[in-house]
């Protein structure tokens, strides 16, 4: 940081994440004090904050209710009182009988009259001037007062060149005022700004920051997606040999959407760059079986698929699934997770390694470092959000060497050795020729030195919708397929909710549902006792629950069980031989018991929106009517009570999300504190939806016509974010 800052105060501004001068500029207040005028005593509006002038005429320490200094400050209209209740003898001396002193704060009804609580005040002479622009107030941090903010960002302000990054001609035609006076209003405004526009940020000035900030991630996206153009990965060209057998195996048809996005994603992978499509659809909406195509597709030319899943009870359920619609094709995945035994694992690990398996399914334990594929063509992630950006990064780090054909289990490709002659075939279709061993790795820094390593394609499934301005914002650098139809038979589920107060009459419709043949869910937030939020255990409710319906035949799945336990727990309720499961989230996604056509969720308020709209799509899977009972405790909060309102009005997943876009912003809906994903700080993605609109359109015209342009404004911007806009 080129300006003069001393390292204990550089040390706090790094806290409010202000590395650069730039940051120093763009650390904009959060509100404005309005020091410009006086008002007089006879005309303060309680509440409403105003600046009075005037001679203290008395001044004393009380101590009844309690120590505090009681000031009366007189002008020419009346007495206000003044009152602290912490105070420093220095404000004693400020406040003594006859200073003359201007007060900053909201009046209020006190009891002995009209009073200020801690007002702010300075001295004041006779020819004092007012100030000319509203007095800002930035955010900060412990031991860094606004003095000193406030002399660095305008000392940042004097001394940086503040020239415009948007064209001339664009920024007329969006009829958007100029950066610097913009910037420098936002820190400086008149005492005739707006000051509920700015507030609301609304006022121009706030516009442009907007905009601004909308382009920087958009240009930044646009760069990405362009450079993944220039990137190598394996033609994983369409066959039609697996992708056809499984088709003609399936039980089922694919709908017209299933149908949609497969093509979009067997096209994509037959080209020679990295596809990177995220794949959207609501619980139910069949998005697994267009994930096995993906990779039977990867199976047909020779490359391995990995399939990655948040938890080992969907990495399971998908092994499962996926093991008995390839069983007839000859491939059988192997399962990789962290709680197998050693044996096991090692087992796993080198059938990966070999290319004896040609698809891995599991979970974050596939991109550990001791993990090595042969020759990996296809990453395909599960549930997405749930995995941070640089686990994403090391799976995909597991396709960036260039190996031979290998022979797996389906008899793909050609068998590689290491002392024969080999012929690579190589990203791009060209061969290498070499008498040393295939994978040699002067061989592969020969050719990756001339054309770029290869890299995986990356296919990422969410059955969380995203919010479209959501998606244009941080997905812009992404394909996006959206399977936007359910199949056929799913019946709606009906949405209840109940309070607390009425358990025995959910406890009832259980006993109801499960004696007429059909099962529920009964799922419980945590598992261990918490006196703080006083929930209902899982344990303790299966307690409960297995006294209640002694008739019943009632499991139990939680986090803590074992992978043989919850997998035991799991196949018996699929297999009807458990009627009621009593479950924590870990059945969030990917059970698929069709037979199951209740569901309560117990302390409905605790859970976020997308949450309980995945937990109630484990029901309604069947020919039967569903219900799921939203069981919430009182009082609520107006946040539980919103997202409840939400939730039982709305079951377009689509719908939820955009409303949990509006309640919660980006950041959880992205995992961000996991991910690494800068945050907008300025622009709102559910009140800016239009900027975002025009800030993508600029994006693509800058780049196009303004190269340079689009590159300075980058490095205004972008300069300091990780580079994680890349996954």
């Amino acid at each position: 940081m080129p300006l003069k800052i001393p390292p204990a105060t550089q040390s706090k501004f790094a806290k409010l994440g202000i590395r650069t001068p730039f940051d120093l500029v763009l650390h904009l207040p959060l509100r404005y004090e309005d020091e410009t005028k006086i008002t007089r005593v006879a005309d303060l509006v309680p509440g409403e904050s105003a600046q009075v002038e005037g001679e203290i005429i008395h001044s004393e320490v009380m101590f009844r209710p309690r120590r505090s200094l009681v000031c009366q400050l007189q002008d020419d209209s009346g007495i206000l009182y003044l009152r602290f209740l912490n105070f420093y003898p220095s404000q004693q001396k400020q406040l003594a009988v006859g200073k003359r002193i201007r007060a900053l704060g909201e009046p209020r009804m006190g009891f002995f009259g009209d009073e200020m609580v801690h007002p702010k005040c300075r001295n004041a002479g006779e020819s004092t001037p007012l100030k000319q622009a509203l007095t800002p107030v930035y955010p900060t941090t412990a031991g860094l007062p606004q003095l000193t903010l406030t002399k660095h960002i305008h000392a940042a302000l004097n001394e940086l060149q503040l020239d415009d990054t948007l064209p001339e001609q664009i920024r007329q035609r969006l009829r958007l005022p100029e950066f610097e006076p913009s910037v420098k209003l936002l820190h400086q405004p008149p005492p005739d700004t707006d000051e509920d526009a700015l507030l609301a940020r609304a006022h121009p000035a706030w516009m442009r920051i907007k905009f601004d900030e909308l382009l920087a991630q958009q240009l930044s996206m646009r760069v990405h997606y362009r450079e993944r153009s220039r990137r190598v990965a394996p033609k994983l060209g369409a066959h039609n040999k697996f992708t056809d057998g499984l088709l003609k195996d399936l039980p089922f048809a694919l709908t017209g959407a299933q149908k949609k996005v497969w093509h979009e994603i067997s096209a994509d992978l037959s080209r020679p760059h990295p596809m990177q499509r995220l794949l959207q659809g609501d619980v139910g909406s069949g998005k697994t079986v267009v994930a096995a195509l993906a990779a039977l597709q990867a199976i047909e030319n020779g490359y391995q698929a990995a399939f990655m899943a948040p938890t080992e009870i969907l990495a399971e359920q998908h092994y499962l699934k996926l093991r008995d619609w390839l069983a007839p094709l000859g491939i059988e995945p192997v399962w990789l997770t962290g709680s197998l035994k050693k044996k096991d694992k090692t087992a796993a690990a080198e059938r990966i390694a070999s290319g004896e398996t040609m698809l891995a399914i599991g979970t974050h334990a596939l991109f550990q470092t001791t993990i090595e594929f042969k020759k990996l063509g296809l990453v395909i992630v599960d549930e997405q959000h749930k995995f941070g950006v640089q686990q994403r990064l090391a799976l995909r780090g597991k396709g960036t060497t260039l190996l031979p054909p290998v022979r797996g289990k389906a008899g793909m490709g050609v068998e590689s050795s290491s002392t024969h002659t080999s012929t690579p075939t190589l990203p791009d279709g060209t061969t290498s020729q070499s008498t040393r061993p295939a994978n040699n790795a002067s061989q592969v820094a020969g050719y990756l030195q001339g054309r770029g390593s290869y890299e995986p394609h990356q296919l990422m499934m969410s059955a969380t919708p995203i919010p479209r301005t959501l998606a244009m914002s941080y997905y812009a650098d992404l394909d996006v397929s959206v399977i936007d139809e359910l199949p056929p038979g799913r019946t709606p589920i009906v949405t209840k909710l109940v309070s607390d107060a009425r358990r025995e009459e959910v406890f009832e419709r259980v006993r109801v549902a499960c004696l007429e043949g059909r099962q529920a869910y009964w799922v419980c937030p945590l598992i261990d006792e918490s006196e703080a939020l006083q929930l209902q255990t899982a344990l303790e409710t299966f307690a409960t629950l297995t006294q209640i319906f002694p008739e019943l035949r009632i499991g139990l799945a939680h986090g803590k069980l074992s992978s043989a336990e919850k997998a035991a727990t799991m196949a018996a309720f699929k297999a009807g031989e458990l009627q009621l499961l009593v479950a924590t989230t870990v059945i969030e996604v990917g059970v698929d018991v069709p037979n199951a056509s209740l569901m309560v969720i117990d302390h409905a308020e605790r859970m976020g929106l997308a949450q309980l709209h995945q937990l109630r799509g484990r029901v309604g899977r069947g020919a039967a009517e569903s219900m799921c009972v939203l069981l919430f405790q009182k009082p609520l909060s107006e946040l539980a009570r919103a997202r409840l309102k939400i939730i039982f009005e709305n079951t377009d997943g689509f719908e939820i999300a955009q409303q949990d876009l509006r309640l919660r912003g980006p950041g959880e809906l992205l995992g961000a504190r996991q991910s690494g994903v800068p945050m907008l700080r300025f622009a709102d993605l559910a009140e800016d939806d239009k900027l975002l609109d025009k800030a993508r359109d600029i994006a693509d015209e800058m780049l196009r016509d303004f190269p340079d342009a689009a590159q300075g404004h980058l490095q205004r911007w972008m300069a300091n974010e990780p580079d994680y806009l890349r996954t």
